[in-house]
């Protein structure tokens, strides 16, 4: 009996071992075609990876497509959204060195157990890098490739750096794209005079910018503006009074 099992046993085993090395293989060298960073220290990107990836999908669909991305520095953008985002999406972003290991670490065990990519665990570092080089699509090379990316920002980058690049490439919108650009269509004004509620009300769509927006009526998004909100102050990036004067 046993003799008749040790061929299935040894098909299996070199089938494995076959995957692994064909996997680990294309993951190398995906990794060694990363682009280089260097140039992001002084230079700002005409377009990225996901405005490309997002005029391809309109010419698919033949349907119209425009980019809408403004500049604006850093210091030029509201306080008031620095700390809404950082909140939002990554509260230990000056803390890490790109990668948030403990919350990346939940991913992981979240995504086990519901048997698909339910929870992202991405810095804001790792999102900036997706936006920039990489694609949306959910596999573990684009995972590998972006938290690499992330590293080398990390080393190579200031925070402030980052942060503003993050704050100004990222999508606000079918075709919005930075925070100015979300500012100037959706409340006529910019980036630099969010007060409080406005500053929350665009960064709490970050997570599904396509089907949010900042005046979106709904129980997920009203929840998680209330909970943007109570972190903000809890942290002591809103007074009380600035906590009391929202509508939501």
């Amino acid at each position: 009996m046993s003799k008749k099992k040790n061929p299935k046993i040894k098909f299996i085993i070199i089938l494995t071992a076959a995957t692994i090395f064909y996997f680990a293989g294309s993951i190398v060298l995906d990794l060694m075609h990363l682009p280089a960073i260097d140039n992001l220290a002084k230079k700002n990107p005409a377009r990225t990876a996901l405005m490309e990836q997002r005029v391809k999908e309109a010419r698919a669909r033949k349907k119209p497509y425009r980019i809408s991305q403004s500049y604006l520095p850093y210091n030029a953008i509201s306080p008031y959204l620095k700390k809404a985002v950082l909140v939002a999406e990554d509260a230990a972003f000056f803390s890490h060195q790109g990668i948030d290991y403990g919350e990346l670490k939940e991913a992981i065990k979240t995504d086990w157990k519901k048997k698909r990519w339910a929870r992202g665990g991405s810095t804001i570092t790792m999102q900036l890098a997706k936006n920039l080089y990489l694609s949306t699509s959910k596999s573990l090379t684009r995972k590998i490739s972006e938290a690499v990316l992330a590293r080398r920002m990390d080393d190579q980058l200031s925070k402030a750096r980052i942060f503003e690049l993050y704050l100004n490439y990222i999508e606000w919108g079918d075709g919005i794209f930075g925070c100015q650009s979300a500012s100037l269509i959706y409340f006529d004004c910019s980036a630099s005079e969010l007060d409080p509620e406005l500053a929350i009300r665009l960064a709490s769509i970050i997570v599904n910018p396509r089907k949010y927006g900042p005046f979106t009526d709904s129980k997920r998004m009203n929840t998680r503006r209330k909970w943007i909100a109570q972190k903000m102050l809890q942290y002591g990036h809103l007074t009380e009074e600035e906590y009391s004067d929202l509508n939501f």
